[in-house]
């Protein structure tokens, strides 16, 4: 199966289909909130813009994508960039990442509902997750067409609950539809060990 996904990546990526040169703007947005030093992961990664940006600001950062031929690119403009990123193919529902691992964690457009707890244990105390796709109430068909792959009305809360939120937000079709923020929920998640869930 893995393999199989291997190759349908690499053939979007190969076509120039999936490129974007800018973070996700849950990362963009709220870069502030990153701290001065320490280990970032931008899990499954793609052209890994996310990474890019979190190694731009100092941070140790490791990317992840099961697609080789994305991860080549990654490699050539972080390169050329003058940025250190350690990239690794891997499956990552397969193969999460280990307990305490990593400060800052950042996923987009990418939802495997399973790999959350590891997620959130992947954090070391203090650190944070960034988080952001589609949603299920969506203005258009921006996105992927199976509902299993777009998050239910506040699920993305349900979801990092055990995180304390530092910020959430979903629009969905409220509203006048012709602006604001659609067819995405975006979060920034705390590892507090202080923060008890009610």
């Amino acid at each position: 199966m893995a393999g199989n996904d291997a190759e349908k990546w690499d053939a979007r990526y190969r076509s120039g289909g999936h490129d974007r040169n800018t973070p996700v703007r849950v990362l963009a947005d709220f870069q502030h909130l990153l701290p001065d030093k320490g280990t970032a992961l931008d899990l499954a990664c793609g052209m890994g813009a996310n990474g890019l940006s979190l190694a731009e600001k100092g941070l140790d950062t490791s990317a992840w994508d099961i697609s080789g031929e994305a991860l080549d690119k990654l490699s050539r403009r972080a390169k050329a960039a003058g940025l250190a990123i350690r990239t690794e193919s891997r499956d990552v529902v397969a193969s999460p990442p280990l307990p305490e691992t990593f400060d800052v964690i950042v996923v987009s457009y990418f939802l495997e509902r399973d790999l959350f707890p590891q997620l959130i244990d992947a954090l070391r105390t203090g650190g944070l997750l960034y988080y952001q796709t589609f949603i299920r109430d969506k203005v258009d068909a921006t996105g992927p067409g199976n509902p299993d792959y777009r998050l239910a009305d506040n699920e993305l809360l349900s979801l990092c609950a055990s995180l304390r939120i530092l910020y959430y937000h979903e629009e969905g079709t409220v509203g006048n539809t012709r602006t604001g923020f659609r067819n995405e929920a975006m979060l920034v998640g705390l590892k507090d060990q202080n923060y008890v869930r009610d």
